[in-house]
């Protein structure tokens, strides 16, 4: 007998908002299972705000109010059952966050946690990763947002470290990350990863998935060093308008894909990986599990 449940996860990240539906199936003696249902992105750069001037805007607080009634109707089309709202970096640092919340729960009757660092990090580690995790390899798992980015060292199985700092895209764009930021990573990353050989890195987040589906690699495949580094030379040799008109990029992703790759790419040279793996896991994957199975 086979049991399907319907959740959501809302993902208010520092570039995008993101609304997943995902099928639970559950059956006797088997594993449960996650697939997505339904993923809707929309771009509104809130760490544009929040990391420049302090506070979001009048106008991105009614696009997202219109977003979360939006949200709010495909949840019900949908027969979601249960769902959860998760603000990150951004709304973290915006000083009118709590305001955001409380219009947001007013006006579009959704409720919105807004997490901090620690806890975005613990969520998505609890994403499904087990295809890796069985293997008897050290991975580092990086996730990339706009304002911040996730940190967590898995070595045979386990979860052995975590860590976020304020670095991610958006704040990298507006020339907000300091060489101090930079050399704290480089240490951690150094110190965590010294007693182990043979790291490969797993990387979430939209710049990355964006990478790997041009890459036209098989899902579980890596993609090598080399091939990052030639990317980013690539892009990095073209506009703005070219990135959009030649490779198809969208706008909000055109000009942070850069940025990200730089992390990744000095991820793996303090961590001496030579691969790294796109599961195509996140944030919004990590609440549907943890909302799940009671973590959240």
């Amino acid at each position: 007998m086979i049991n399907i449940k319907k959740y959501a996860a809302i993902d208010i990240g520092s570039n995008a908002m993101r609304l997943l539906v995902a099928n639970i199936i559950e059956e006797s003696g088997k594993e449960t299972q996650f697939t997505k249902s339904s993923l809707v992105r929309v771009p509104i750069r809130l760490g544009q705000d929040a990391f420049t001037v302090g506070e979001i805007s009048q106008e991105n607080i009614e696009r997202m109010v219109d977003a979360m009634k939006a949200y709010k109707l495909l949840m019900k089309v949908h027969k979601v059952e249960k769902y959860k709202g998760c603000a990150t970096s951004a709304m973290r640092e915006a000083y009118n966050g709590k305001e955001v919340v409380e219009i947001i729960a007013r006006e579009a009757e959704i409720d919105i946690d807004i997490i901090d660092g620690k806890t975005e990090a613990a969520i998505i580690a609890s994403t499904d990763l087990h295809f890796l995790l069985k293997t008897e390899q050290t991975y580092l798992y990086v996730d990339v947002g706009g304002g911040s980015t996730e940190f967590s060292m898995f070595s045979n199985g386990k979860m052995i470290a975590s860590r976020s700092f304020k670095i991610g895209t958006v704040r990298m764009i507006n020339e907000m990350v300091s060489q101090v930021v930079w050399a704290e990573i480089e240490k951690w990353i150094k110190q965590i990863t010294e007693d182990y050989e043979h790291i490969s890195l797993i990387g979430s987040g939209g710049n990355i998935n964006r990478l790997f589906k041009m890459s036209g690699q098989l899902q579980d495949k890596p993609l090598s060093n080399m091939y990052l580094n030639s990317q980013y030379a690539l892009l990095s040799s073209m506009s703005y308008e070219q990135r959009i008109s030649e490779l198809g990029l969208n706008p909000d992703r055109a000009d942070v894909i850069i940025p990200a790759m730089q992390v990744y790419l000095n991820a793996m040279k303090w961590s001496g990986a030579r691969a790294i793996y796109v599961p195509k896991i996140g944030l919004s994957d990590g609440i549907i599990k943890a909302l799940y199975y009671g973590k959240i």
